[in-house]
């Protein structure tokens, strides 16, 4: 019979945001990729979306493109990173595998949705038509099912 050591309040909660953590950081490698190949593919150029949208909330506006590059880039990141913490905490209420993964895109896609227009630098995505909507999905589609397979190999292997 060995001693089992009590779960401090702290641990209940360090592995699964440790672990959005890292799986967040991954999946925005993923849709990192899966986006720049489809510009490519598309000829479509790159959005400055993520850079406008955190610009109007923190007041911060870059002094020329390269600039706006970089703080687009960090606001990518740092987004996608963050919204790994959801999924821990999806898998805190209970809900694992595929039914955290499409609650996480559900939750991220909605928040996209309804955030960008709220604070006018975008549309709902489907004001761009069917082809930027499917695109806008697929990319969201590749972060949820990124991240959920990185925090799921984390938590269970």
């Amino acid at each position: 019979m060995g001693i089992r050591r009590k779960q401090a309040p702290a641990d209940r909660w360090t592995a699964p945001i440790g672990a959005g953590v890292v799986a967040g950081l991954l999946g925005t490698a993923a849709m990192t990729v899966s986006s720049t190949v489809e510009a490519k593919l598309s000829g479509r150029g790159s959005s400055t979306t993520p850079s406008d949208a955190a610009g109007r909330v923190a007041g911060v506006e870059p002094r020329d493109e390269s600039g706006e590059q970089r703080f687009n880039s960090l606001v990518h990141w740092a987004y996608g990173t963050g919204w790994g913490v959801f999924r821990g905490l999806l898998d805190m209420a209970r809900v694992r595998g595929p039914a955290a993964s499409l609650a996480h895109f559900a939750a991220v896609w909605a928040a996209e949705q309804a955030v960008l227009p709220a604070l006018r630098v975008g549309s709902p995505t489907p004001a761009y038509g069917a082809k930027a909507t499917a695109t806008d999905v697929l990319h969201h589609a590749v972060y949820a099912t990124a991240t959920g397979l990185v925090y799921d190999r984390l938590r269970r292997g």
